[in-house]
């Protein structure tokens, strides 16, 4: 299973808890597993296509609208 790194605010840290009590789920990378699981059904309940296009690049910390530096890992590491 490959791993996933996040940056949380306050207030997601604190809907993520509130979460977790509600669900009762007793870790954090479960919660969000299961957020994230009932999310995609309730979209295709309701008939649309889901579209995570703009979540492209945020798991690897790219913001949209930013210039990156390097073009890959490759030219990062070169010098």
């Amino acid at each position: 299973m490959a791993q996933f790194n996040i940056n949380m605010t306050k207030d997601f840290e604190r809907d993520l808890a509130r979460f977790m009590r509600l669900r009762r789920v007793k870790t954090k990378s479960e919660a969000i597993r299961l957020a994230i699981r009932e999310g995609v059904e309730r979209v295709l309940g309701a008939g649309q296509e889901a579209d995570f296009r703009e979540w492209i690049g945020l798991a690897e910390g790219r913001l949209p609208g930013r210039k990156e530096r390097f073009k890959d890992d490759d030219e990062l590491w070169s010098k």
